[in-house]
């Protein structure tokens, strides 16, 4: 069975990749996002099948740079601990490295771009553009944006 991560930050990104629970009992799955109080009960729901990255918010630009490296390092433990063959992620930034990563070592990149944008590109979605295998926008309006992309609809 294929090791699919599921990564995301916490909030509406992770609301939506949460969507995609169907597909969870298809594959050996692992879901990683940031640690908050708002999430803290999906341990009880997902057990070892889930993993916390620390929360960061770039308003706070000083200790975000620390936690963001201390994320990168975490970031590899994880990759080298699931080895995921797929990485499927609703961004934000705590999806950038992770998919980077993924890129190196050849696991397939899947990236969903947030139904709250629908005439505008995400910074994450700029970055990771590049190097999805698959490039999925919820808003057909998108297209013009990410022409390499595919119209999957809304997630919800």
């Amino acid at each position: 069975m294929k090791k699919v991560l599921f990564i995301s930050s916490t909030g509406g990104h992770l609301n939506e990749l949460l969507q995609l629970e169907p597909l969870f009992k298809k594959y050996d799955y692992y879901i990683i996002t940031e640690k908050d109080k708002a999430n803290e009960s999906l341990k009880e729901k997902y057990g070892e099948k889930i993993s916390f990255l620390p929360y960061g918010t770039r308003a706070k630009l000083f200790t975000y740079i620390f936690k963001y490296l201390y994320l990168c390092i975490k970031t590899v433990y994880y990759y080298i601990k699931i080895r995921p063959k797929i990485i499927i992620t609703t961004g934000t930034h705590t999806a950038g490295p992770m998919c980077y990563l993924g890129k190196i070592f050849r696991s397939k990149i899947i990236y969903i771009e947030t139904f709250a944008n629908t005439s505008k590109k995400t910074a994450t979605g700029r970055l990771i553009y590049p190097i999805a295998d698959l490039f999925i926008v919820q808003w057909e309006e998108m297209l013009k944006l990410y022409p390499k992309a595919v119209y999957g609809g809304s997630i919800y």
